[in-house]
């Protein structure tokens, strides 16, 4: 069934080849057993025969000629396949060549030596060069159970699998907690709207209010598209963010035309609560792209989660204790910051408008 499934995704997504090869495949099972990574690699009669200069690829099943060049095409696929284990580069060992006559292939057991045991296995490599289209179809199991099954070569990026151990744990929170940190330093709209919130300023339990809405607000829709239960396009998403950076900024020069002494209810919390889950589907995107790790699903959107918020603590904090400090000293430059400030979270706010609905590049 594996194989079925494997042989019509190739011919699906790469039908020019099928004339010129017959299924441009080959198969690494994965074993993943008390520390230990095991398995094995099967290619084609086809494969292995246009490595060795064979005009016949039934010729490369012969048991003589395997004992001759066997240990060429081993030490071949072993140096093409590649196998990170947390980064670090995994030995791989290739027993000899199995003939499988009857479905013209060949099979060799396979040992992955690691200096420890790994969270994270990366596999990628292109076992036969000569096929730009060739692809390796992945079977992963751990303690005697399928995990995963995917694909690496050709046009498609390295297949990444975590572990179902807490070493697995660590590496799933490590990435995306990079990932998560990484968007926010990327992403100037998210910033600027959680400044714009903070710019007029107030108590500490007020600004942390503030934070504890947005980040509610983006958790609760970051899980549901990530989950699948609501995914609205990006060409929605992406204009509604800048959206609401404007709106954050408007509001607060409305706030600031109007008299010290006159009474006016703080919308910050509840627009950050509800802008939020706008924002959450943008910070989706993103992780969506980046890639799941199916058995990892709630520690992957922990650890971003997680990412998002180390994010945002380590840009607003200091440029809220500023803004506190400037408020105190000088309160009418903290004012006039306030307001240009504002002003410029509206300009920005309405260029990425303009530029997400009539220039989106590739929003889909």
């Amino acid at each position: 069934m594996i194989r079925w499934l494997a042989c019509l995704a190739a011919f699906l997504a790469w039908p020019a080849v099928a004339g010129a090869h017959p299924n441009p495949i080959s198969y690494l099972e994965l074993r993943l057993e008390a520390g230990r990574v095991s398995g094995s690699l099967t290619v084609h009669d086809y494969d292995a025969a246009r490595e060795l200069g064979l005009a016949d690829p039934q010729a490369v099943l012969d048991a003589d000629l395997l004992a001759r060049q066997g240990a060429a095409l081993r030490g071949l696929l072993a140096g093409r396949l590649q196998i990170l284990a947390d980064g670090a580069p995994a030995t791989i060992e290739l027993g000899p060549p199995t003939a499988l006559l009857d479905r013209r292939e060949l099979q060799f057991l396979l040992t992955v030596r690691t200096a420890r045991t790994p969270g994270r296995l990366a596999l990628s490599g292109a076992l036969f060069p000569y096929d730009a289209q060739h692809l390796t179809f992945v079977t992963v199991y751990e303690a005697g159970a399928l995990r995963h099954q995917g694909v690496f070569g050709g046009s498609q990026p390295p297949l990444v699998y975590y572990l179902g151990t807490w070493s697995g744990v660590g590496a799933v929170l490590a990435t995306f907690v990079r990932a998560g940190i990484h968007h926010i330093v990327i992403g100037p709209d998210h910033i600027l709207f959680l400044i714009g919130l903070l710019l007029l300023g107030g108590s500490a339990a007020r600004l942390g209010l503030i934070a504890t809405a947005f980040t509610i607000g983006h958790s609760l829709t970051l899980s549901l598209a990530v989950l699948g239960a609501v995914t609205p396009p990006a060409w929605i998403v992406e204009p509604a963010i800048a959206l609401t950076v404007i709106v954050v900024g408007v509001d607060n020069l409305l706030a600031g035309r109007e008299a010290d002494d006159t009474p006016r209810r703080d919308l910050r919390a509840p627009m950050a609560a509800v802008f939020g889950l706008i924002h959450g589907f943008g910070f989706a995107s993103v992780l969506r792209e980046f890639g799941l790790p199916p058995a990892a699903v709630g520690w992957s959107l922990f650890g971003f989660n997680a990412g998002v918020e180390v994010g945002q603590l380590l840009l607003v904090v200091p440029i809220a204790l500023a803004l506190a400090l400037l408020r105190r000293q000088q309160p009418v430059a903290a004012r006039r910051i306030a307001m240009v400030g504002s002003v410029v979270v509206v300009l920005a706010g309405a260029c990425w408008f303009v530029q997400r609905v009539f220039f989106p590049e590739g929003l889909v």
